[in-house]
């Protein structure tokens, strides 16, 4: 077994990333606890891993889950059921357990497939010819670019119409703030951008019942397994997870890796040769998910540390994608790098529905963006946001010039 070390060291260390210098770049930090012990103790009582294999094992080991949502009320959330943006998360996939998740990924899963991800192909193409036409000179990469391409493409692929698109922008981050942080002040904007959201989705729900289409929400509602199907509410509640989650992953996963590839220029003809090896090591050398947490339901080991029912353990994904017991010279980019396995899109059961459509984006936006502007460059410092859970960028200032 192994030593479970805490202590002054480590409460610094694990402060530190909650912190904006901290998150900033938190690799540095991850390295030394790492050194410190493969598994460390939090100062509220939760073990955390930072080996690629510890992390991986959090991601899919049965015995570990999410907290389900009778125990909320422990935790300081006994009303959470009358919060609309906390109802959407906690009865979403995203937090549910088996055999309900079970039900749930299944009946999705029959409808969301790789063909209909792939069928998106030309769409994305388009999009991404559109939104690079409208730029020139000194603009904003995230508001311009990285958040209206997702939004864009999610909703092509449930069937929103165009013009109904722009406001799931600013609803979905109101509303997905609560996957961090559930203070007052949080959800007295997430409340709101959560139940205008069921309005709009349960609206086009409605209209695919009377009228289906050839889109993701039209295979949603007919989709049946045994005869079960996805009830009104689950699918409102899907349709609002599917859009979070099709755009937040991949708006971080452009960010941080055009920031990546600016400061390493001599790798852009990499991306050009292969665009799919270049954006998985992309996602492990800055991913947009860098944490992930699990609750044993039964007895099991995680890095050589024994876990009880209840006993609480954080997974630092983003430590696990720079493990030098996994990946040679982890802390260089290399977009050649063959035999990657990043840790960002989860494991497991709980492994992330949307990773080929973040995937499909990526390798369709980034030699696009390239060809485009061979001469991009920022302007002025990036503005990372307050997280370290979605690791990304509020403000992503770059200088747009083809020449």
């Amino acid at each position: 077994m192994v030593d479970i070390v805490d202590g002054p060291e480590v409460s610094a260390l694990l402060g530190e990333l909650t912190t904006l210098t901290g998150r900033d770049d938190p690799y540095p930090r991850y390295r030394r606890l790492r050194e410190i012990s493969p598994v460390v103790r939090a100062d509220d009582g939760a073990l955390v891993v930072t080996r690629h294999a510890d992390c991986a094992a959090v991601a899919r080991d049965a015995r570990l889950g999410h907290m389900p949502a009778h125990m909320l009320a422990f935790v300081g959330l006994p009303d959470w059921e009358q919060s609309p943006a906390l109802r959407q998360l906690f009865t979403s996939m995203l937090a549910l357990n088996p055999p309900d998740h079970t039900r749930l990924r299944r009946l999705v899963s029959s409808a969301f497939t790789p063909r209909r991800v792939q069928a998106l192909r030309p769409a994305v193409e388009r999009m991404v010819d559109d939104l690079l036409d409208g730029l020139d000179g000194e603009a904003d990469f995230i508001a311009s670019f990285a958040f209206p391409l997702p939004v864009n493409v999610i909703g092509e692929l449930l069937g929103v119409p165009p013009a109904d698109r722009p406001p799931f922008q600013s609803l979905v981050r109101d509303w997905s703030q609560v996957i961090e942080v559930m203070t007052p002040d949080v959800l007295a904007t997430a409340d709101p951008a959560a139940a205008t959201m069921r309005e709009i989705l349960g609206g086009l729900i409605a209209e695919r019942r009377r009228d289906p289409r050839d889109d993701l929400l039209s295979a949603l509602v007919a989709t049946e397994e045994g005869g079960d199907r996805l009830t009104s509410d689950e699918l409102v509640t899907m349709a609002a997870l599917l859009f979070a989650a099709g755009f937040e992953t991949t708006t971080n996963l452009l960010g941080n890796g055009l920031v990546a590839l600016l400061e390493h220029p001599g790798q852009v003809p990499a991306l050009a040769a292969d665009p799919a090896t270049a954006v998985e090591e992309l996602l492990r050398y800055d991913s947009p998910v860098q944490i992930v947490g699990r609750v044993a339901w039964e007895p099991t080991t995680i890095g050589g540390a024994a876990m009880e029912p209840g006993d609480r353990v954080v997974a630092y994904l983003g430590a696990g994608n720079r493990d030098p017991e996994r990946f040679a010279d982890p802390d260089r980019l290399d977009l050649s790098r063959t035999d990657n396995a990043p840790l960002s899109f989860g494991g497991g059961i709980h492994y992330c529905l949307g990773a080929p459509l973040a995937r499909l984006e990526a390798q369709v936006a980034f030699p696009a963006l390239l060809r485009r502007f061979p001469a991009l460059e920022l302007a002025g410092r990036p503005v990372r946001r307050d997280s370290l859970t979605i690791r990304g960028y509020t403000e992503l200032t770059v200088n747009f010039s083809e020449k």
